[in-house]
């Protein structure tokens, strides 16, 4: 049976991260998260499309995402030797003036840890709702980062998460084609796989930026 997970061309487990962590590849796992964002469903009254987790919180995030993504692709385009890994990209913004791309993917991996550390805490806790997996979430992630306009916005965002019954059900089957939903066994193991992909990748980028003070005034 087909996951949510089987359908991305790119999991987080795998790119590659020597000699560093592959641009092309990191760009193409954040694109299959952010499609986590907006799975649908078809409604059984119209028909059209709805979508489960593309608004409150998730579409605020998934517009962030989608935008620094684009940043680092067009440093990537631009300059696709220097920019091949991660760090070689960072380091070669290091020596000029325009910063875009390292604001772009400093934004990224905070955009990414929010979502990383909200799943962590769904796992990990299989009576937690979403809404308080995420406000958990946010509360030790972009809320360090935003103002308080931004926060009191969040806050009333998560109120918007899906139930954490009707999210888990649509990883197990994300297409209304298939003809069964996989086993929720199946969800937790590639999704904890998917995350601690995503955990190593966001780990070291953060002591990269760390170690050469990359984020500075960004």
């Amino acid at each position: 049976m087909t996951t949510y997970f089987d359908t991305l061309s790119k999991s987080f487990a795998d790119v590659q991260l020597e000699p560093g962590v592959n641009t092309a590849e990191f760009l193409e796992a954040s694109r299959g998260l952010v499609k986590m964002f907006a799975i649908r469903r078809r409604s059984p009254l119209v028909d059209c499309s709805v979508d489960l987790l593309g608004s409150g919180p998730f579409s605020l995030v998934q517009s962030d995402i989608n935008g620094n993504i684009n940043k680092i692709q067009t440093r990537l385009t631009a300059d696709p030797v220097n920019s091949a890994t991660l760090e070689g990209m960072l380091a070669a913004e290091a020596k000029g003036s325009d910063k875009t791309a390292t604001q772009g993917l400093l934004w990224l991996l905070r955009g990414l840890e929010f979502t990383l550390v909200g799943l962590q805490s769904s796992l990990a806790n299989p009576n937690e709702e979403l809404s308080k997996s995420f406000t958990t979430s946010y509360g030790k992630t972009l809320s360090n980062f935003h103002n308080f306009l931004a926060r009191g916005a969040f806050k009333v965002a998560m109120a918007a998460c899906p139930a954490r019954a009707t999210f888990y059900k649509k990883l197990a089957k994300p297409s209304d084609d298939l003809p069964e939903a996989a086993s929720q066994e199946k969800v937790q193991e590639q999704g904890e796989k998917w995350l601690n992909g995503l955990e190593v990748i966001i780990k070291r980028m953060k002591a990269l930026y760390a170690e050469h003070d990359y984020g500075k005034g960004l």
